[in-house]
């Protein structure tokens, strides 16, 4: 993982202390406010048409009104990847704490264990309208201790965001999975040395291009993609995401704000580096720059032992959730969604999003749903993201989707929250 998705160096002598692993579980549930505020406090049409192409989505059901008009929902709705997304959309309902959860909450009781952002949860509950106003809570909903033989013991740590219009309902939620390590990290530099991103061809160009260009015929859209006509074992895709470009993350960022760093310009990013001085490194000219850097510099990711620029590993997640959008079709639903970040995805890499359904059943209520195997593979053959979703879809028998219901039917975001710190903990030994 890179820094800017969450890795941090461990301090001298770091270890995982059973203390520790139980100072971390009575967070558990505490709501706290968000490091940064929503990029976007009022998402409108305008907001989720920019933030669908970030991610190179032009689904009209996000971008197109008429079109959306037309559909089940009556109107544009906000592309799934923009409910929850970390930093783009929700106010705090909890801004303050009282000084004995502060107290709790203050440091970190493993400090200098290895985090890496390993992997992506989400859930959806309820489509976000344009105009919405949007409130969020956030928690530690899991903690769980795990030994292995790579890296020791590794402690496993939930988080979960949780997203609801004002005054209901609970639309979403996304959970972080960081792991803790305290592996050292000695022998890392040049790991990815022998990675080889080489020039493409006109011919394997032509091919890329000739993808691009029959997806639009191959979105599902406004046919209703029947419940009945699915069959296990059906091909989900593909869609192809690459070669990418510096200008694909300036893009992603155009959208998509700079993430939970909350990087500004000029006065902006000096009185950042006041707050945060240790975030920010000399340039060749000595100035100083923030390390997300490394995502659109080439010199700065090789001297973070990488071969070249590199992506976040929630773009990926993205495109999972576009790959799913585009095969379902307007009718249907993306319930849930999960993805792990395994590899690093390069400037000149490109990334074929392809899918699989593994079972077709009646989910809770009698919801007709099918469960599909996605991933994202480069060029070299790696698998970088694999992942798993679940979709609700229409049925000639059962009749159109019906959303499916917060967990512990909750109806506010901290009662999601209470019912998702009770199911992590009932599910620590098959996470």
């Amino acid at each position: 993982m890179s820094p800017s998705e969450g890795e941090v160096e461990p301090a001298p002598s770091a270890s995982i202390t059973d203390q520790g692993v139980a100072a971390l579980r009575r967070r558990i549930g505490i709501a706290h406010p968000h490091p940064q505020p929503p990029h976007y406090r009022f998402p409108n049409e305008d907001t989720f048409r920019h933030v669908a192409e970030s991610c190179g989505d032009d689904n009209p059901l996000w971008s197109d009104p008429e079109h959306a008009t037309a559909s089940r929902w009556g109107g544009p709705l906000a592309p799934p990847y923009l409910v929850g997304g970390d930093t783009l959309i929700g106010e705090d309902e909890v801004t303050t704490l009282e000084p004995d959860l502060e107290l709790v909450l203050r440091g970190d009781p493993i400090r200098g264990a290895h985090a890496f952002y390993s992997g992506s949860f989400r859930e959806w509950w309820a489509p976000l309208h344009p105009g919405t106003r949007v409130t969020r809570r956030n928690a530690l909903v899991g903690v769980h201790d795990k030994q292995g033989d790579f890296a020791g013991r590794a402690i496993h740590e939930w988080t979960a965001e949780v997203f609801s219009a004002l005054g209901g309902p609970t639309l979403a939620a996304q959970y972080r999975l960081m792991i803790r390590t305290e592996r050292e990290k000695a022998g890392q530099r040049g790991k990815y040395d022998d990675t080889e991103i080489r020039p493409y061809t006109d011919d394997e160009l032509a091919l890329i291009d000739a993808a691009y260009a029959a997806e639009p015929q191959t979105r599902r859209g406004s046919q209703p993609r029947w419940w009945e006509q699915v069959t296990e074992g059906d091909e989900v895709g593909p869609l192809v995401k690459g070669p990418l470009r510096v200008t694909d993350l300036i893009c992603w960022h155009v959208g998509m704000g700079m993430g939970l760093y909350g990087v500004k310009a000029l006065r902006l990013g000096y009185q950042q580096r006041q707050r945060v001085p240790r975030f920010f490194r000399p340039d060749d000219l000595n100035v100083a720059d923030v390390a997300q850097r490394v995502h659109w510099d080439a010199e700065w990711a090789r001297r973070a032992g990488n071969p070249a620029i590199y992506d976040y590993g929630r773009m990926r997640e993205t495109w999972l959730i576009h790959l799913c959008t585009d095969w379902m079709g307007d009718d249907a639903w993306l319930w849930k969604l999960d993805c792990q970040f395994r590899k690093f995805n390069y400037v000149g890499d490109t990334h074929w999003m392809r899918g699989r359904v593994t079972r077709k059943y009646l989910a809770e209520g009698g919801r007709p749903a099918v469960d599909l195997e996605i991933s994202g593979q480069n060029q070299r053959g790696e698998t970088s993201t694999p992942g798993h979703a679940t979709v609700l879809l229409a049925s000639r028998e059962h009749g159109p989707v019906r959303l499916p219901d917060p967990p512990g039917d909750a109806t506010t975001a901290q009662a999601t929250l209470d019912a998702l710190a009770a199911r992590f903990a009932d599910q620590e030994d098959d996470l």
